[in-house]
């Protein structure tokens, strides 16, 4: 079977593409990625060499997909996580994903990595989202790729499964540098007084959702979603903030920030290049999901529609995270 995977340098793609390559059931890997040399390099460093894999340049957001190329599948995890203005979002997201498709054989099934900021928060009153509530995301980036579910699902039909992960943990992922740097200080914040409340899942765990959901038979994808997945237990920012210290073995304290504080900081880091890309993530647009008190979801129809269940630990999750980034020479 051919298989298409998209973000193969990426934290989500990375991670699959190792994954994929320890399977014997895929005869070829194309990896479309605008820096192959960075792919071969990633390889490299991880031991990994394998004459199915067939690295393909990404220029812009146009697709260059290898002569004949006709994937029995695509797992799309490529996107842009973090931005300044909606027309980014929208460009990557949602235009380079429909150039995509057009370049596919009309039988060819794909497998979507959306997200929980597709859906937006856990609404007021509610335990958690569940993929029958509105949909609400509350920023660009959620915005992005709920209009990329909305445009596959007319053209696409029954070959679409769209999946939406909640917070992912684990190694490879350079996005929890400054979670565990903060953690490594005498004195943390935490946006706002109030318990913030998240689903979250380890990078194993979803990396086996996805192989469950592309493995089985065409006819068991007569429901699209979009599914959430998650580990079933939610952790608070304050939890995920101790975890992280306990993992590398740092003490301190946590103090609260007023959320004002929170996106007057995000209006400086959007102003300072060098800043921005330090902490993506406390970019305005990506502040717009901090403030909500609740992102919590609900994975049981997943689960049981793929026969699916998470094993992650917090604690294990994040150790294993901090020895990658430790190995990596930036911790």
């Amino acid at each position: 079977m051919e298989l298409l995977l998209t973000g193969s340098t990426g934290f989500v793609g990375r991670n699959l593409l190792l994954r994929i390559h320890r399977d014997n059931r895929w005869s070829r890997i194309i990896l479309p990625v605008r820096n192959p040399e960075k792919l071969l390099s990633q390889l490299e460093g991880e031991g990994v060499s394998d004459g199915r894999f067939a690295p393909c340049r990404v220029t812009g957001d146009f697709w260059e997909l290898p002569s004949g190329a006709a994937p029995e599948l695509v797992i799309h995890a490529a996107g842009l996580l973090f931005g300044r203005r909606r027309e980014e979002y929208f460009k990557t997201n949602v235009e380079g994903t429909l150039r995509l498709i057009a370049q596919l054989p009309r039988t060819t099934r794909i497998i979507v990595l959306s997200s929980q900021a597709a859906g937006g928060p856990t609404p007021r009153g509610e335990h958690a989202r569940t993929m029958h509530i509105p949909d609400k995301p509350v920023s660009f980036y959620g915005a992005s790729k709920l209009t990329m579910e909305r445009e596959l699902r007319n053209r696409l039909g029954w070959r679409l499964l769209i999946l939406r992960p909640s917070m992912v943990l684990g190694p490879r992922d350079g996005a929890t540098l400054p979670l565990f740097k903060m953690a490594a200080g005498p004195v943390r914040v935490k946006p706002g007084f109030k318990a913030k409340h998240y689903s979250w899942i380890d990078i194993d765990d979803l990396c086996d959702g996805i192989l469950a959901a592309a493995l089985v038979a065409p006819a068991h994808w007569e429901k699209q979603g979009p599914f959430y997945l998650g580990s079933g237990t939610t952790i608070t920012d304050s939890e995920l903030i101790a975890t992280a210290a306990r993992v590398i073995e740092s003490r301190g304290i946590t103090l609260p920030l007023p959320q004002a504080a929170i996106q007057l900081a995000s209006l400086v880091i959007d102003s300072v290049p060098a800043w921005r890309e330090a902490v993506p993530s406390l970019g305005s647009d990506r502040v717009r999901e901090i403030l909500p008190d609740r992102w919590v979801c609900d994975s049981r129809p997943f689960s049981e529609h793929f026969d699916w269940n998470s094993r992650g630990n917090l604690e294990n999750t994040l150790r294993s995270s901090a020895d990658w980034l430790k190995n990596q020479g930036k911790i």
